[in-house]
């Protein structure tokens, strides 16, 4: 037997239940990015930012997209343009500082150093990020999507 007749209209579901379910879920919603965006970022660091880096000097391909930083309650970690390399750190005493880094071997097997640093200002992570070729600066955000989706569980 099918669910449901084509014959016959649906039947009309009850929707005082869910209408106050989803004004209150609206509610809820509004408040949460703009307490998450009142947040310093030197007490609540830990999640995702992200920002563009701007080039100071040099040659610095990874300008051409936005760069994520990732901090969790011990690692760091700073993905320039989101491409493939990541630099790691692990977070130490020094509050208010993250350091992360990755060297690869260079041209004649030479050290080739990435190089991140960051400190906390206000709702932003200023950052510094370094290579042989070029050195760039940083301000870092919380996506505003971010808050949304960790308050969703996504």
């Amino acid at each position: 037997m099918p669910l449901f007749r084509l014959d016959r209209p649906l039947p009309r579901p009850r929707l005082a239940g869910l209408r106050h379910a989803a004004i209150a879920c609206a509610a809820v919603l509004t408040v949460v990015p703009a307490a998450r965006a009142a947040d310093d970022a030197s007490r609540d660091p830990i999640g995702i930012w992200t920002g563009t880096l701007v080039a100071d000097r040099g040659i610095c391909p990874e300008t051409r997209a936005p760069s994520t930083l990732q901090i969790e309650s011990r690692r760091v970690a700073f993905t320039p343009a989101d491409g493939a390399q990541t630099l790691h750190g692990q977070r130490d005493a020094t509050p208010g500082r993250f350091h992360a880094q990755l060297v690869l071997s260079g041209m004649n097997r030479k050290p080739f150093p990435m190089v991140f640093e960051g400190t906390p200002q206000g709702n932003t992570i200023q950052g510094t990020y370094g290579t042989p070729r070029c050195r760039a600066h940083v301000v870092l955000t919380r996506p505003q999507s971010h808050s949304m989706e960790h308050f969703l569980g996504h």
